[in-house]
């Protein structure tokens, strides 16, 4: 186990890196569209309330810090979470923290914003650019710890928790797909209107049906939106299992059950909060899915943790927190408490 000073400072290097990578991408990409500083002096002034003015060089600058700032923050954050689950840096938890950037700059900037940054500047440059910083991020951490990084094939072998993981989200997020395709097809919809509709929604801000658009860049940016809200879901349901193992399992358990139900939702919630979509794709067709997902989540889960649940089964959680409670006010020995 690494030191805490230790882990802090790496994941603050790694965050600083992750974070340049991230700068000279966009400046790439500005570079090329003949507007080397576009992307910081847009997103300078949706930092400063004020899209439509140029703030100039302050603006960047400021607005630099603050990537930087968040960088280091998710760098230390990302190697202790990482020297707590005990994994080896690999280029698979790369392209995961990439997502999970990616769905953090879009909810985050239309949350506390206002405004769809990943919309403005394009779904897929804003995808890669995270995908890259994460990759620079763990690449970073594997070689100041010294270990190699792990392939693909090794990390799932080595790592039980990451593989059930990536087999939970997948089962959910594949169940949700293709319960949406079926319905769109019983509705007599084109296929894949269902994700085409939200992605619309999410992407573009469509606000009525006549502005879906069934192509295949709102489809696969939706897409890739839900696979990762469902892989991060699983990961980190995975991850309570795994921990319930050792620790109040039944609290945990809970935890978890609670915590995949509120996440699987998440997307329901999404056509909630547009009329439009709630009228078009029926409510109750958005629910079961996320229902059916849900139960096969838990149940896979559940499935690959039997002596958990079997041990689970034989604990008496009232009784034990009752001893816990009795134990809690006997006198110390010492005479103090």
């Amino acid at each position: 186990m690494n030191s805490p000073r230790s882990l802090a400072a790496r994941g603050a290097i790694a965050g600083v890196l992750s974070a340049t990578a991230l700068v000279l991408w966009f400046f790439i990409v500005d570079s090329i569209a003949g507007e080397p500083l576009q992307t910081p002096r847009f997103l300078s002034g949706v930092l400063g309330g004020v899209t439509s003015i140029d703030l100039g060089g302050g603006g960047v600058v400021i607005y630099t810090i603050v990537h930087y700032a968040v960088f280091i923050v998710i760098g230390i954050v990302t190697a202790y979470v990482a020297d707590w689950m005990d994994v080896v840096p690999s280029t698979l938890l790369g392209f995961v923290l990439g997502f999970l950037l990616f769905d953090i700059m879009f909810y985050g900037s239309v949350a506390v914003t206002g405004v769809d940054v990943v919309n403005r500047l394009g779904w897929p440059v804003v995808l890669a650019g995270n995908v890259i910083a994460g990759l620079v991020l763990f690449g970073a951490l594997a070689r100041m710890s010294g270990l190699p990084i792990l392939r693909f094939g090794e990390l799932l072998r080595e790592h039980r928790t990451i593989r059930e993981g990536l087999i939970t989200g997948l089962i959910g997020a594949v169940l949700v797909a293709v319960w949406f395709l079926v319905a769109d097809l019983l509705a007599g919809r084109p296929a894949f209107f269902t994700p085409a509709a939200l992605g619309s929604a999410v992407l573009h801000g469509a606000t009525a049906v006549e502005s879906v658009q069934i192509t295949f860049a709102t489809v696969l940016g939706y897409t890739v939106i839900h696979v990762a809200a469902f892989v991060l879901t699983g990961l980190v349901a995975a991850m309570i299992f795994a921990a319930a193992e050792n620790i109040a399992e039944a609290f945990l358990l809970g935890g978890v059950l609670l915590f995949v139900t509120f996440e699987v939702f998440s997307i329901g919630i999404l056509a909630i909060l547009s009329n439009w979509l709630l009228e078009t794709l029926n409510w109750w067709n958005i629910a079961v899915a996320n229902l059916v997902a849900a139960a096969s989540m838990g149940a896979y889960l559940v499935r690959s943790h039997r002596t958990l649940m079997r041990d689970l089964g034989t604990h008496n959680v009232e009784e034990e927190l009752a001893d816990e409670r009795a134990l809690d006010h006997e006198p110390h020995p010492s005479g103090q408490r």
